[in-house]
């Protein structure tokens, strides 16, 4: 038995492993992208962002501009200022002139001021008497060749044939819309000695009768008392 178990054993050969065949580098396809199915809907792009909002949503207003910044006022100069500021940025040589020719200069810019000045008043007096005989009030002024006349109060007559008149003004300041009352004394000639201390007098414009007389006694409208 033992004999006929061993001699089986022995005509049954065993199986021998396989060997692993060797595994060629070869490159590995790769897979082929899932294509979608015909019946599948393909997914349609993601619309504009503006039209994923909806209807309802307020549109966020554009922000305001800022206001811009008022431009810096120009740079006020005076005349003097600006004609200093036109020497200094002057670059070309002025020829030398003599003393003499500076004197004309000076005196023909003189005289264009004179001239300006004269006119400028003239209308002046023009409109002053238009607007006098429009309200239809008589305007004051002064006719050349007309001697002018002033009323004031004698203060002192101590001097022979001259009296010392006292007058008084009263003007509105320019600026300041105040009443500025001044006074003036001149001298007068009084050919008799009339008047006295405290008269109320008019005296008259006459030729220079001394250094300082430019006056002479008109009237005595009221004594003193």
């Amino acid at each position: 038995m033992a004999d006929d178990e061993t001699t089986e054993i022995q005509d049954t050969p065993q199986e021998e492993p396989a060997a692993e065949a060797p595994v060629a580098d070869e490159p590995v396809a790769e897979a082929p992208a899932e294509e979608p199915a015909a019946d599948e809907p393909v997914a349609e792009e993601a619309p504009a962002a503006e039209a994923d909002a909806p209807a309802d949503e307020p549109v966020a207003e554009e922000a305001p501009a800022e206001p811009e910044e008022p431009a810096e006022p120009e740079e006020q100069l005076t005349s003097k200022e600006r004609k200093r500021r036109e020497r200094s940025t002057h670059t070309e040589a002025r020829p030398s002139r003599t003393i003499e020719e500076r004197q004309a200069e000076r005196a023909a810019a003189r005289t264009a001021a004179n001239a300006a000045r004269s006119r400028r008043r003239k209308q002046e007096r023009e409109k002053a008497r238009a607007a006098g005989a429009k309200e239809g009030t008589p305007t004051p002024e002064h006719v050349p060749g007309t001697p002018q006349t002033r009323q004031g109060i004698v203060v002192s007559s101590k001097a022979d044939k001259t009296v010392t008149v006292s007058i008084d003004y009263a003007k509105r300041h320019r600026r300041y819309q105040k009443i500025v009352r001044t006074s003036k004394t001149l001298h007068a000639h009084d050919e008799r000695n009339d008047a006295r201390e405290g008269d109320t007098v008019r005296v008259v414009e006459c030729r220079p009768m001394s250094r300082t007389k430019r006056w002479r006694l008109d009237e005595i409208l009221e004594r003193a008392k």
